[in-house]
């Protein structure tokens, strides 16, 4: 089991660590509900330095990325992100991630914690093009400052102007009192924020000052409940190496002006038609849906399956995203949630379920 820079840290304020990609993390401090309430509503913290960093550079750099993503990474410009999937070569998903575009012929890609080695290794077996990589990811942290008060509290731990930052770009400058962090508007919550880039040994000043500004330390718990109500894919529930990225909705960050892994099957898939759909519902009933559970028509046969499900903090009904074929995809459509023995009527909606 692998500690971030800040493990003693959440310990000593009483957290309850579970194990999650191989790191030991904090899942809660005060309660899901209580810390999901506060990034809705004020400012909360969350230690992400699980996840990981990869430095692609060279004058292939782009070449490479351009290849391994589905979006455009040409249409990057510096002190901007972009949000993308690596595709594999069967019709599924690698990994989804965000490129940073940090200056010419340098980008920095983020990628999930349970993913690293295996990003690593699909990236590098596409590399014939001479890119430099190096990953940096067990010496980066990564804190997310979250919610709708987050640029008044942070705006005194630095001399950059938070709010000019527009979503899915970044500055590189100082942050309560370290120079060269990455301040970048990305955020995995769907309330505003920041999300703060700097090394391990950085990690322990960055946090406390953020703390001591105002922001509540938050955990895992809450960012899936959070990130679910916008109805953010989570990478090994909502999507993964057998999921469509059509089906999952990602046809937006999926470009077929230029050529990338599989793209000629996706094209061809796109061109015939997609048979299953990501959907959001919500029950109508009381109850929880959760991943896993099967999702059935109305007279009890299996369409489908939940990918993930919570009882949503914010709307206080069960709220999920899972597969159904396209005749049972449509907004304000019925399907039934298979809750042990009882099928819980459930509403197709439109995404985010919460709606700010």
């Amino acid at each position: 089991m692998k500690n971030t820079a800040l493990t003693t840290t959440h310990e000593d304020l009483g957290a309850k660590m579970v194990p999650f990609a191989g790191y030991n993390m904090p899942v809660q401090y005060d309660g899901v509900n209580i810390e999901h309430e506060t990034v809705r509503t004020s400012v909360g913290v969350f230690d992400v330095s699980h996840m990981g960093e990869f430095l692609i550079e060279g004058p292939n750099a782009l070449a490479l990325i351009q290849k391994v993503s589905s979006n455009d990474a040409t249409k990057l410009t510096i002190g901007k992100a972009q949000y993308s999937y690596l595709p594999n070569d069967n019709g599924g998903v690698v990994d989804d991630l965000i490129i940073y575009k940090i200056k010419e012929e340098t980008y920095l890609l983020v990628v999930n914690a349970s993913n690293i080695e295996k990003d690593w290794n699909w990236i590098s077996s596409k590399n014939d093009v001479g890119a430099d990589m190096r990953d940096l990811s067990e010496g980066y942290s990564l804190l997310a400052i979250q919610g709708p008060k987050a640029i008044e509290a942070m705006q005194p731990l630095t001399s950059h102007d938070l709010s000019a930052i527009k979503f899915y770009s970044f500055e590189i400058g100082d942050f309560a009192g370290i120079d060269n962090v990455i301040i970048s508007a990305t955020g995995y919550t769907g309330s505003g924020g920041f999300e703060i880039y700097c090394k391990n040994e950085e990690a322990k000043q960055i946090w406390d000052k953020v703390v001591e500004a105002g922001a509540k330390p938050i955990g895992l718990a809450a960012r899936d409940t959070l990130r679910l109500e916008m109805g953010y894919c989570l990478y090994g529930n909502d999507i993964d190496d057998t999921t469509s990225p059509l089906e999952a909705g990602l046809g937006w960050v999926t470009k077929f002006t230029k050529e990338f892994t599989n793209s000629e099957a996706l094209l061809a898939q796109k061109t015939a038609g997609l048979k299953n759909k990501l959907v959001a519902f919500t029950l109508d009933e009381r109850g929880i849906p959760r991943h896993g559970y099967d999702i059935v028509d109305a007279d009890g046969n299996k369409i489908g399956v939940v990918t993930s499900g919570t009882m949503s903090p914010s709307l206080g009904i069960g709220i999920g995203l899972g597969y159904v074929p396209k005749e049972f995809a449509a907004v304000d459509g019925k399907v039934n949630i298979q809750i042990r023995k009882k099928a819980i009527p459930a509403t197709v909606v439109k995404l985010p379920f919460y709606k700010g």
